[in-house]
């Protein structure tokens, strides 16, 4: 079995990723830097079977798109990053 994982930039904050994006009480100081959510998602390629992540990152945040392309050799897809 492979994974996909298709993540939407909607959860993008104020520069930050809140990961409890559903939850309107959500805790600010649980919000994750880029380099934090890029660990994550790094620790579940690592994990798991992963083959492709969609929309990992912020349309407008370029230097985690960047980093994190240059760390894994999985497919990382951009719709809302080249629309």
């Amino acid at each position: 079995m492979k994974l996909a994982w298709m993540y939407c930039s909607e959860f993008h904050k104020n520069g930050t990723y809140d990961l409890d994006f559903k939850n309107p009480n959500s805790n600010t100081a649980d919000y994750l830097s880029s380099d934090k959510l890029a660990d994550v998602y790094l620790d579940f390629i690592k994990d798991f079977p992963m083959v492709s992540i969609e929309d990992p990152f912020d349309q407008d945040d370029w230097a985690a798109w960047t980093a994190l392309t240059a760390k894994t050799s999985i497919q990382i897809v951009g719709d809302d990053l080249t629309v």
